[in-house]
């Protein structure tokens, strides 16, 4: 009976099944949250476990079957891993060689040349979820002396049960898409800490309206223009067709559209934390209560920055912390920041999936990152260029900026969602590989620009 009811949905939707029982999983976080409000938030830690255990569960049952058997069995492993290991860098190294290996051997076995929601989507923010676990915990047994404080707010005392694993890694709010959130912070959830009146259910019921409110308008936003704007126009002789600067706006239209499915699902799933009190971040410097703990996007940082660097850290916010807490700055021994930065990048290509494509991404956005870093300094450092930037003219320079910044973010998202080589170099060869060669000429360029326009004294200070 479901089965029909599904199809017919999808089908008056204009969306795929499996997209569909995603979105609705998403949507009833909600219920479940007003339900943990009322019924489970004087409830005793093993009753609150229970009840995300099972609601986490019967989500993954509804969306992938008996295949809720990967997530379960990498939960199993990872709790004996950490009872039978302990507080090893062997345990360590096992976690994260055991999720990452069992998540690739789901992407080898389950890819295909298309975009699919299967099983393996939410197993890796489980992968990165048990990973970060095994770290925790390790670090639970440091000097506090050792770790920044980072490290010391998430460290774990104590080896968690079974069923806290269960509830911490099935938890409505986070299972399916996201956000990253350390078991510290779950159980100061389970505690009853994340709330804005102690005792009492938070009041988060407006916040996560909105936040509600604003993805469903993303939501919107893509499920309208989407169809205008497919992924698969790129492999047809019309787009070859065109001219050159439309094939140009068309990347840069379709990225902004494209991205607006993964900015929907987040921020609705942040609504769902608020929500259960798990997106409390205590008060902020005016005294005023904060709900972002759980935010995976900056809506109005990524809609309004003319940077890549302000995109990238507006957009999948707690992932990205997640790899800079425990990839990068853990990669401090290398003595090296661009050879961190390097392993950081090619651990999230990886992590993303086994296709060139994503490692031709992550490699566009380390040119891209660092190239717009010398122009930022140039810019700093040249009398001339920063008068320009403070100057009436800034407007009509921002709206120049904002369309190279959208078009060059269009362009490392062509492989991303391409996935495979001869997709992308087809998309790529047909606007000449303009990317590359506009970000090459630009790395050539810089340093006779800063010659030419930083004062000697500026040039000599940055020497030093």
């Amino acid at each position: 009976m479901a089965a029909p009811l599904m199809e017919k949905l999808s089908e008056s939707l204009g969306s795929t099944e499996p997209a569909v029982r995603l979105i609705l999983s998403v949507l009833v976080g909600y219920p479940c949250a007003l339900l943990y409000r009322r019924f489970f938030f004087h409830q005793a830690p093993t009753v609150i476990h229970l009840y995300h255990a099972i609601s986490g569960l019967s989500l993954a049952a509804f969306n992938f079957g008996t295949q809720l058997y990967h997530s379960a069995l990498c939960v199993l492993v990872q709790f004996l891993m950490l009872r039978l290991m302990g507080r090893t860098i062997t345990m360590v190294l096992s976690s994260f060689i055991f999720q990452m290996v069992y998540l690739l051997a789901g992407y080898y076995y389950t890819a295909t040349e298309e975009y699919d929601i299967k099983w393996t989507m939410p197993q890796c923010v489980l992968a990165l979820k048990l990973i970060g676990l095994s770290f925790d915990y390790y670090d639970g047994g440091q000097e506090p002396s050792q770790l920044n404080a980072e490290h010391q707010k998430s460290a774990l005392a104590r080896v968690p049960s079974l069923l806290e694993m269960t509830g911490f890694s099935y938890y409505y709010g986070g299972f399916l898409v996201g956000p990253q959130f350390t078991l510290r912070s779950y159980q100061r959830l389970v505690a009853g800490e994340l709330t804005d009146c102690p005792g009492h259910p938070p009041n988060s019921v407006l916040p996560a309206l909105k936040r509600f409110s604003l993805g469903f308008v993303c939501l919107a936003i893509y499920q309208i223009f989407s169809p205008y704007y497919p992924d698969s126009y790129y492999l047809t002789d019309d787009y070859d067709a065109q001219p050159f600067w439309y094939r140009c706006v068309f990347i840069l239209i379709w990225a902004k559209i494209i991205l607006y499915k993964y900015v929907s699902c987040w921020v609705i799933a942040e609504g769902v934390c608020i929500l259960s009190g798990l997106g409390y971040n205590g008060l902020g410097q005016n005294g005023e209560h904060q709900w972002d703990a759980c935010a995976n996007m900056k809506v109005w940082t990524f809609e309004t920055t003319p940077l890549f660097t302000g995109t990238i850290s507006s957009f999948n916010i707690n992932t990205n912390a997640w790899v800079a807490r425990h990839v990068f700055k853990r990669l401090k021994f290398l003595g090296n920041k661009v050879l961190s930065q390097v392993t950081t990048l090619a651990f999230l290509a990886v992590w993303h999936g086994t296709h060139s494509g994503y490692l031709l991404c992550f490699s566009m956005e380390f040119i891209i990152v660092n190239v717009e870093r010398q122009a930022q300094s140039l810019v700093r450092d040249s009398p001339l260029l920063t008068n320009l930037a403070h100057s009436p003219l800034y407007p009509v320079i921002y709206l120049v900026q904002q369309f190279f910044h959208w078009l060059f973010m269009g362009y490392p998202l062509v492989p991303f969602c391409l996935f495979t080589y001869d997709k992308w170099f087809r998309v790529y060869s047909s606007i000449y590989f303009c990317g590359h060669i506009f970000f090459f000429a630009l790395y050539l360029v810089l340093p006779y620009l800063r010659k030419a326009l930083v004062p000697r004294r500026e040039q000599s200070e940055k020497e030093d």
